[in-house]
């Protein structure tokens, strides 16, 4: 039975697509995972079948990969790679936005692949959900955003979600939610998951990737619910990583790991 247990997430592509190294940064990061001693990560924009293949082929001790396959890759961009053999797997599509919403037609597109990915590890209760909502492109946190009640409804379906089963469950993922807004602190307060970093967590988008006079936030998050212990945390790639073609983020976002005591099994 599985009593400690190692998650980390992060969102893999971030980067715009032209001139980013694409293939150097995913064989990176691969190689930084399979190094280390992380049992499950969550991963968030991985489209494509050849991105997805890199990281398999750097990560050979994850045997195991969940994502639910789609046309051109992994649906919603999520995959979670596991050292622990997994019990099951299943995707959701998060709700997506009408055309009256006032939401910019390319945010309505994204919302398409705004996704919910549940897996649950086997010889253990315990579940592990990997998120990433539609993104806020406004940066506005306030009350009255454009974006808050398809945030809203997004994040209704995974509290559901998680109050579905009372199972020890970590979510894990790219929020697209400031920390400081109100709607992650009413996820929070509605589906009684707590940070495992509990409120520490520095901004998790690199500043130099934000438009000029803007601010970062903390965006990705580590929850777990109330019987799941919190031993220690820490920050992944925060750092530029040497490439062949010259030193580098791997992401303009940093990765989140949390190191989690398990709750007894019942008698």
């Amino acid at each position: 039975m599985i009593t400690r247990l190692i998650v980390a997430t992060l969102n893999t592509r971030g980067l715009p697509l032209k001139g980013t190294r694409i293939a150097e940064r995913f064989a990176a990061i691969a190689a930084e995972f399979d190094a280390g001693d992380i049992d499950v990560v969550c991963l968030q924009e991985v489209f494509v079948y050849h991105h997805l293949a890199h990281l398999r082929k750097g990560m050979p001790s994850f045997p195991h990969v969940a994502y639910r396959p789609s046309v051109a890759g992994p649906a919603g961009g999520l995959v979670t790679l596991s050292r622990l053999r997994l019990a099951g797997t299943a995707y959701a599509r998060l709700p997506r936005s009408s055309r009256h919403s006032g939401i910019p037609a390319r945010a309505r597109v994204s919302a398409f692949h705004s996704g919910l990915l549940t897996v649950r590890l086997a010889d253990s209760r315990v579940r592990v959900l990997n998120i990433h909502p539609t993104a806020n492109t406004d940066g506005d946190w306030s009350e009255h955003n454009r974006f808050r009640q398809l945030q809203r409804d997004q994040f209704t379906a995974l509290a559901q979600a998680v109050a579905t089963d009372n199972s020890p469950t970590v979510v894990c993922g790219d929020f697209n939610v400031a920390q400081a807004s109100t709607l992650h602190r009413e996820l929070r307060r509605r589906s009684g998951l707590r940070d495992a970093f509990d409120g520490e967590c520095p901004p998790t988008f690199h500043a130099e990737y934000l438009p000029p006079g803007s601010e970062p936030h903390c965006i990705d998050f580590i929850l777990v619910t109330e019987t799941i212990e919190v031993e220690d945390t820490a920050l992944l790639l925060t750092d530029k990583r040497p490439l062949p073609t010259g030193p580098t983020y791997l992401s303009d976002h940093i990765g989140l790991l949390a190191r989690l005591r398990l709750p007894n099994p019942p008698a």
